[in-house]
């Protein structure tokens, strides 16, 4: 397991913050299509993520709140050709809550990861994760990474998003 403080808000300024990006030298790891299959499950969230760049299946707790939040994520890193089958299984044995297609730039500067993305039916975001994969960062300054790209990219509070896109495509 390992820790996130991240963000997620509305962003129709993606050029401006690609630009930031570059700025800043963040390493540009490509752009992935990527579906994203919810699973039901009594508590927390349950996904599968099948994409060109990132394949894994992710389980993550975290509140709902429109600041820089907390996540535990449990990930587990899979082949391409193994997702499919796993999909198959998890459908089967729990069910398909939602999916999620979108279209996903990933940068990293150090343990901080940003997402550039455009989710069919949903619209455009910017989503950002202090990442600690083996607790020597530590809570507060993962907290103060968050706040200081939401500075940086000019996000305003209205902007924020409290829930993941699963939650906001079954709410449409």
């Amino acid at each position: 397991m390992h820790i996130n403080i991240e963000f997620k808000a509305k962003s129709n300024n993606h050029e401006q913050i690609r630009n930031i990006l570059k700025e800043n030298n963040a390493d540009y790891k490509g752009r992935d299509h990527q579906i994203d299959t919810y699973f039901q499950v009594k508590k927390g969230r349950l996904k599968l993520r099948q994409g060109n760049i990132e394949n894994s299946l992710i389980y993550y707790e975290r509140s709902d709140d429109d600041q820089p939040k907390q996540s535990d994520v449990y990930l587990y890193r899979l082949k391409s050709e193994e997702s499919d089958s796993l999909k198959q299984v998890l459908a089967a044995s729990l069910g398909i809550k939602v999916i999620i297609d979108k279209q996903r730039e990933i940068y990293f500067i150090e343990n901080v990861k940003f997402h550039i993305d455009t989710v069919k039916e949903l619209g455009t975001f910017i989503e950002v994760e202090a990442i600690d994969e083996d607790g020597s960062i530590g809570k507060d300054k993962l907290i103060k990474q968050c706040d200081y790209y939401k500075n940086l990219f000019d996000v305003q509070k209205s902007d924020l998003i409290s829930v993941s896109y699963s939650d906001l495509l079954l709410d449409k």
